[in-house]
């Protein structure tokens, strides 16, 4: 555990607003632990990155289930009933029409069913898509961690924390501190683009 007075080196222009503090780890299960040590001191606006998905993350990092399965099954739902009341309400009240003396009520609702299945899928893709996209905050052309340097290692063999400065807990010297507590290396003040400004 590194306890002596943190080194921190500058990503990104120095005059341009503080995205957050980076530390880098040498290996997965340092990241983790440190995650779980990051999670329990309350912080809230960071991420760990790694070059492979790590088991056990999610939980090491305090995240909750995610909303998009609620918005994946409203958006079903609405594509069900969107067929539904296009099908058996057009050929049941609106334009009533009697086919081979067969007349439309509940039970020629089978023969609905390919419909109402399409459109259940295609609202439900549709807003797993969307809703992913909006969920994570893209489209986003950059990120600030892109300016620090040793961040391209994370698609090798490095794994990183970093703890953004609009967290509520966030202290330059007392995230700095902690951060530097958690035995990473090449602990990194990470700024935003100077076009971000």
């Amino acid at each position: 555990m590194n306890t002596s007075a943190p080194t921190i080196t500058t990503a990104g222009p120095a005059t341009a607003p503080l995205f957050g503090l980076g530390i880098e780890f040498e290996s997965a299960r340092d990241l983790y632990h440190a995650a779980e040590k990051v999670r329990d001191a309350g912080y809230k606006k960071w991420d760990t990155y790694s070059p492979f998905p790590i088991h056990g993350m999610d939980e090491a990092m305090g995240l909750q289930k995610s909303w998009l399965s609620a918005l994946v099954f409203i958006g079903g739902l609405t594509g069900f009933t969107l067929a539904l009341a296009l099908e058996f309400g057009t050929s049941s009240f609106l334009y009533p029409l009697v086919v081979a003396g067969k007349p439309t009520n509940l039970f020629t609702i089978p023969a609905f069913f390919p419909i109402m299945f399409e459109l259940t899928i295609l609202f439900a893709a549709l807003t797993a898509t969307f809703g992913m996209l909006a969920l994570n905050g893209l489209p986003r052309w950059n990120h600030p961690n892109f300016n620090w340097d040793r961040f391209n290692k994370v698609t090798e063999d490095k794994f990183f924390i970093a703890i953004e400065s609009s967290d509520q807990k966030f202290s330059f010297e007392a995230t700095s501190a902690f951060l530097n507590s958690l035995g990473g290396n090449h602990l990194t003040a990470i700024h935003e683009d100077s076009g971000n400004e």
